[in-house]
């Protein structure tokens, strides 16, 4: 777990309130418990709506082109700690509570904006510096994309334009697991199985990561 999405400070604070009050501190507390508990980070693929989840939840993934931080009034914003937040939070709703994914990931990014907020920082300026960043249906930096990625954003997203495209960059010879025959073969058939799969049913959707509110 990288040191810099960790606030070393935050437990040894001193509460004003009671612990079961809204606070800015012990929200802070509960992101680093998170933290502390994702297996591994993943910076070196290429990730549509930004980051994503492997399908066993032991790695979250953050699209290798986005920056570690922003400038936000004079001061450099960590970023990771807030999209781990949100997929931990999203992965968590629907694996072990079935939600769909949309519903999942209006729960994630309410967490997110909290967290966000909670650290002084404005959400819209947050927000816009995200979406300069994602990458959606027909991005052509879509290049390197990990064969272990959960599909179900993208699925229940209907986006299989998007799905066809990473099913693509899974087939080229110069992806890393092309050089195992069996594994890229297996996630070459998942990806285009989920992208054939109602295809002819739903039009691709463009869709965003956040909505600034």
């Amino acid at each position: 777990m990288p040191t810099n999405c960790i606030h070393a400070d935050a437990p040894h604070d001193k509460l004003r309130v009671p612990d079961t009050y809204v606070s800015a501190l012990m929200l802070d507390r509960a992101l680093d418990a998170i933290l502390r508990r994702v297996k591994a980070i993943d910076r070196d693929h290429d990730i549509p709506y930004l980051a994503g989840y492997s399908r066993d939840g032991r790695t979250i993934y953050i699209d290798r082109h986005l920056p570690a931080s922003f400038a936000f009034r004079g001061r450099a914003v960590m970023v990771d700690r807030f999209l781990i937040l949100h997929e931990e939070v999203e992965k968590a709703m629907i694996d072990h509570l079935g939600l769909h994914y949309q519903h999942a990931h209006q729960i994630a990014t309410r967490a997110e904006e909290a967290a966000v907020r909670a650290e002084g920082i404005g959400w819209r300026a947050y927000d816009r510096f995200m979406q300069t960043f994602v990458k959606e249906m027909g991005d052509e930096r879509l290049t390197k994309v990990p064969a272990n990625l959960d599909l179900t954003p993208y699925r229940d997203e209907h986006d299989f334009d998007l799905m066809k495209r990473m099913a693509t960059s899974l087939a080229d010879p110069a992806h890393p697991m092309s050089r195992d025959r069996r594994i890229g073969a297996g996630a070459r058939s998942k990806v285009a199985a989920a992208a054939a799969h109602g295809h002819a049913h739903a039009p691709g959707r463009q869709a965003r990561r956040n909505v600034a509110s």
